[in-house]
């Protein structure tokens, strides 16, 4: 990143030379890596102003950077109409090894963001609901968006908001109310919870073809929120405690790590006492019993929504008014992320605009960032299906899977569980963050969890071989060093160095994807590297070199997957 700086730096003195001034200088890396590390089309975009012929103008630029041209540059060509395409040095790629071989896990860091506050809320699954595979992609998203920011400098706070009062909670007490209570109550937090799902699965039915049902259910769920009836109390103090030890088992697997819980119970008071300060100044409205939110009146592309009904229970909307204020009020947030499916989009921008009405300084303050769906060949899941799969069922399989496919690699039983949770977690994880977060994804398990190729454990594989050659050329007694590299530097070792400025673009437009793409381009560059290079041998001259190279990538490769919030596993 600083190179680019130094870049731009040169091509501006180069135009202040030539009197010739510009708003912006914009290099990017050529399509083709054959073309240059860094190219500029400035002369390009000047040519008109100044009058003058673009590939000629091209060239003069040129002439003013190569009259004293830096160290770190090889050199300077003109090609096409007018693109300047810059080609780094040798030595700059041996000192960039050197570079990260010394900084190890901070390579690629910056300060970007040093000093920022930002609380990204993100997983947000419901207590007395199965953690679906939407929790999952959420988790992954959020995960890695975090890492993102925090590998720019700023203070990351990592939040979860899980709904613990609502209809759904009421669905689920119907359901265990008509099932009974399980005969073991001592049986794991994730099997009461996958018992405590399928009477929620059988409550929400039952509320949508049985009258009676959806009665006794409405009648419950103000049971729940005031808390009246001693025996429901006592039923939702245990499904809830039950279901919140569960999430945390699966959190764990999927190595998340929260500084705050809030809860929608904790927000309601707070969200009902905005809405009737509000009401009175016009801002909500009564219709039909039930307190409203026109906001079609601020923006046509809006909506009217429900923020009280007209059983004077207050709805998502009040008590995400209530949540907003509470996260801003412990936390003092600079930023305040946002992470969900985009099947709340519509929802978000309403609240999103009564919170612009009622807190404009928090309004500039908060993001909404939505994903897409995780999809199957039978389509999208509903946590009202029989069909269910949840997110915790997605990993046990996942794992299953992976066991299979190392079983004949000698791994012991220990050994073996460890890596299959590492991969499979990767697997999940690689496939929802390989492409841009909005677009929905269909997940193929089979090529999830492939060895080679576009997956998550293809690239811990790739970090993993690099570390079993490092530790071969230990044995052997040779060292890294990058005193006397190959004479010319390869198209692997290029790629290595765009690791920096990769991840802070991945930061700036939230694109975990990007990420994931340059890993993944960088893996195969390694392992085509691998398979026609000889690195650790100890009659080569360049050895030395080549495993300074290979450690390099290694702690690319972890480094980069961090950001993925992926692990990488000692063994495979």
């Amino acid at each position: 990143m600083e190179i680019k700086k130094e870049i731009e730096n040169l091509i501006r003195k180069a135009l202040k030379n030539l009197n010739v001034s510009v708003d912006e200088v914009v290099l990017e890396y050529p399509a083709d890596i054959l073309h240059g590390d860094f190219a500029t089309n400035v002369a390009m975009n000047a040519a008109k102003k100044v009058k003058r012929n673009p590939r000629e103008f091209a060239e003069q630029i040129r002439a003013q950077i190569i009259e004293n041209k830096p160290d770190f540059l090889e050199k300077v060509e003109v090609a096409g109409p007018g693109f300047i395409n810059f080609f780094l040095s040798r030595k700059f790629f041996a000192e960039n090894i050197a570079t990260v071989i010394r900084q190890k896990e901070k390579f690629g860091q910056n300060k970007s963001l040093k000093g920022e506050k930002v609380l990204i809320e993100y997983t947000d699954p419901n207590p007395f609901k199965p953690f679906h595979i939407g929790h999952l992609m959420s988790n992954a998203i959020g995960e890695s968006i975090a890492c993102l920011y925090e590998n720019s400098g700023a203070d990351v706070k990592k939040m979860c908001y899980q709904g613990d009062v609502g209809l759904h909670v009421a669905k689920a007490i119907y359901g265990m109310h008509q099932a009974g209570m399980p005969k073991d109550m001592s049986a794991p937090a994730s099997v009461l919870a996958q018992y405590i799902g399928d009477c929620y699965a059988k409550g929400s039915d039952a509320y949508e073809k049985d009258p009676e049902a959806r009665k006794w259910i409405d009648d419950m769920n103000k049971k729940v929120y005031d808390r009246s009836d001693k025996e429901t109390n006592q039923v939702y103090d245990w499904g809830r405690k039950i279901t919140l030890e569960a999430f945390e088992e699966i959190y764990k697997i999927l190595g998340t790590k929260f500084d705050y819980y809030f809860y929608e119970s904790e927000s309601v008071k707070a969200g009902v006492a905005i809405v009737d300060e509000f009401l009175k100044k016009g801002v909500f409205e009564k219709s039909e019993n039930a307190v409203v939110f026109h906001a079609e009146k601020y923006d046509p592309k809006l909506h009217t929504r429900v923020f009280i009904t007209s059983q004077g229970l207050p709805t998502y909307e009040t008590k995400e008014l209530g949540l907003i204020e509470k996260k801003f009020k412990k936390i003092h947030p600079d930023l305040s992320i946002t992470v969900t499916a985009n099947e709340q989009d519509e929802y978000f921008k309403v609240v999103l605009k009564a919170i612009e009405i009622i807190f404009p300084e928090i309004r500039k303050k908060t993001e909404h960032i939505s994903h897409g769906m995780m999809r199957f060949a039978s389509g999208k899941m509903s946590s009202r299906a029989g069909n269910i799969i949840t997110g915790e069922s997605l990993i046990t399989d996942m794992e299953k899977m992976v066991e299979a496919k190392i079983a004949e690699r000698g791994f012991s039983e220990n050994e073996a569980k460890s890596i299959a949770e590492t991969v499979a977690v990767a697997a999940i994880k690689y496939s929802i963050l390989r492409q841009a977060i909005s677009s929905d994804i269909i997940f193929d398990a089979d090529r999830s969890i492939s060895f080679e190729g576009d997956s998550g454990p293809y690239l811990e594989y790739s970090a993993v071989r690099a570390h079993s050659v490092i530790e071969k050329a230990k044995k052997e007694g040779l060292k890294p060093s990058v005193k006397n590299p190959d004479e010319a530097a390869t198209t692997f070792e290029r790629k290595l160095a765009r690791f920096p400025e990769i991840a802070a673009r991945a930061t700036e437009s939230r694109a975990p994807h990007q990420v994931a793409t340059y890993l993944t381009d960088l893996a195969s560059e390694f392992n085509s590297y691998y398979a026609t290079t000889k690195i650790a041998d100890s009659e080569n001259p360049y050895s030395s070199f080549r495993i300074a190279l290979t450690d390099a990538f290694a702690i690319v490769m972890k480094n980069g997957l961090h950001l993925l919030g992926i692990e990488v596993p000692e063994k495979m």
